[in-house]
């Protein structure tokens, strides 16, 4: 992959609410991938994926309550993620599709494939999508910040000039030596407002109730129940490393094991050297999500 990073088309597509902002990037006549990112992430997470994959039309929305669909209302929620989704696809005249979810993204995958089977032909889950533990009980009268953390202090910070943020986010271990183009143009993508005053953009609330339903439930069961019966091609790339570059990473290393009994046409790919972010912000990380994609496009 040469390491250029273009810029998505921007749109929009009419869902529940309001204008949902969608990027778009390779022919338009190519074989279209929906992506779809993480939790407090955006459409530019997918630039470079979008570069190793040039002959793909690939489409990816910034969801409710993130990037230019922040001003989109609640309630939020993975099903609400997915109705988003099906309204895209008919925004568009996207029949079926391959979906690429990059952490919550793939819970949203999954809700997808339960949601409307016929319109998921393959599903490509980026360290997501398998049920995580879930969060425990917030005490009474906790704010968000202080039950989910640094996710949610950096949401509630402001930033006087992009430099500022550029260096928040240069500071994190998980872009040590990652810092590039990709993700400079992911962190200028995540700010609104005018300076000194930038904020990110995700809503603190969007976040609070998503990450409540990463622990499965009947619905996340539902879609792995129709992805098995419909035979749809999954794969799950496991990143070594988890958000912060520690090791052991999000999921251990036999995380699939257990879904792959019930669902035999789910292949599971360890992504070498790379963590939760890098796995799709990092040269050796977009290579390898887009083998997988081209992996099951083939199939």
């Amino acid at each position: 992959m040469s390491g250029a990073t273009p810029a998505p088309r921007l749109r929009t597509v009419e869902v529940d609410g309001g204008p949902m902002t969608v990027g778009e990037w390779g022919p338009e006549d190519g074989t279209t991938v929906l992506a779809v990112h993480g939790i407090t992430a955006s459409l530019a997470g997918w630039s470079l994926l979008a570069a190793a994959l040039p002959e793909v039309r690939l489409v990816a929305p910034d969801l409710r309550g993130r990037g230019r669909s922040n001003a989109l209302p609640g309630p939020y929620g993975l099903d609400r993620h997915a109705g988003d989704l099906e309204r895209l696809l008919d925004g568009l005249g996207l029949d079926r599709v391959a979906v690429v979810g990059h952490s919550m993204g793939a819970f949203v995958g999954v809700r997808l494939a339960g949601r409307v089977p016929d319109r998921v032909s393959a599903l490509v889950l980026v360290d997501g999508g398998l049920a995580l533990p879930p969060m425990p009980a917030p005490a009474p009268g906790a704010r968000p910040e202080d039950v989910l953390g640094p996710a949610a202090q950096r949401l509630t910070m402001t930033f006087a000039d992009r430099a500022a943020y550029h260096d928040f986010w240069r500071a994190h271990p998980a872009f040590a030596g990652a810092w590039g183009p990709a993700v400079e143009a992911y962190v200028d993508h995540d700010l609104e407002g005018e300076e000194p005053y930038l904020t990110p953009s995700t809503r603190v609330e969007a976040l609070a109730t998503d990450i409540q339903q990463l622990a499965g439930g009947p619905a996340h069961e539902a879609g792995w129940t129709a992805l098995r019966e419909r035979g749809t091609p999954v794969t799950f790339l496991r990143a070594p490393r988890g958000l912060m570059d520690e090791p052991g990473g999000l999921y251990p290393p036999d995380a699939a094991a257990g879904v792959a009994d019930s669902v035999p046409q789910l292949r599971a790919v360890e992504v070498d050297d790379v963590n939760h972010y890098t796995v799709l912000l990092g040269e050796r990380g977009a290579d390898a999500v887009a083998t997988a994609t081209r992996a099951v496009l083939d199939r």
